[in-house]
């Protein structure tokens, strides 16, 4: 089992499909047909991952994301919504959703953004708030980055990246994982990208261009990132 998806969804055809889809890709699915219920589903069923309207009954899945958001700050939550509009993708983001999905949208893809989700997810907490290495000092929860001492001022995105590294200690990860796990499924940025962040976290934490100790280049394949 791949692990607990609680959809929440007021549309019987929609949640219909999406219970036997991804019962067919291995995950365990719990649904409710209103906020309220999807709240309490939440708190009694602790989901791997929650699926989550916009428009629901009860409590809308907005509110139902900040109330979910103050009991679990790690679970990860994506949107769906027909509504398509920036200011309602922002809302959502703003209050701690992890991906914003559009109806009507492709299994293929919604499969991609929940595996990527998942992989930063929950796993990513198992790490240490403050994680050390040469001389630098990683704060997780601060979302800081310290070396010598001083504090270096990160990127929303470069802090994602060296979070999720410090997050996955001595495992090696392609371009296209990375890009999955930090950029997500819609991202259309090559690989080239990966590697301009990877230079710029080096140059941030005093890492060696050249021969770095703990952003490692595995020739072939990506990067590890060794503690």
């Amino acid at each position: 089992m791949k692990g607990k998806i609680l959809v929440v969804e007021d549309d019987p055809s929609i949640l219909r499909g999406l219970q036997l889809n991804l019962t067919m890709e291995g995950y365990m699915v719990r649904s409710a047909m209103d906020g309220e219920a999807g709240l309490a589903l939440a708190r009694s069923e602790h989901p791997d991952l929650l699926l989550v309207d916009v428009m629901l009954p009860k409590l809308d899945g907005l509110s139902l994301i900040k109330t979910l958001r103050a009991d679990d700050p790690d679970v990860p939550i994506l949107i769906l919504s027909a509504k398509g509009q920036e200011v309602d993708k922002v809302a959502g983001l703003d209050l701690g959703a992890d991906d914003y999905v559009v109806k009507p949208f492709s299994l293929k893809e919604l499969l991609a953004r929940i595996a990527a989700a998942l992989r930063r997810g929950r796993g990513s907490h198992v790490a240490k708030a403050t994680s050390r290495f040469g001389a630098a000092e990683v704060d997780l929860t601060a979302r800081q980055l310290s070396v010598g001492g001083k504090l270096v001022p990160l990127t929303a995105r470069e802090f994602d990246l060296l979070a999720f590294f410090v997050a996955h200690p001595g495992r090696v990860y392609s371009r296209d994982q990375l890009m999955q796990a930090v950029w997500g499924a819609r991202y259309t940025g090559t690989a080239r990208t990966v590697d301009n962040f990877v230079g710029r976290l080096r140059a941030h934490i005093g890492d060696d261009a050249e021969k770095p100790r703990h952003l490692e280049t595995v020739r072939g394949f990506g990067y590890r990132f060794t503690p």
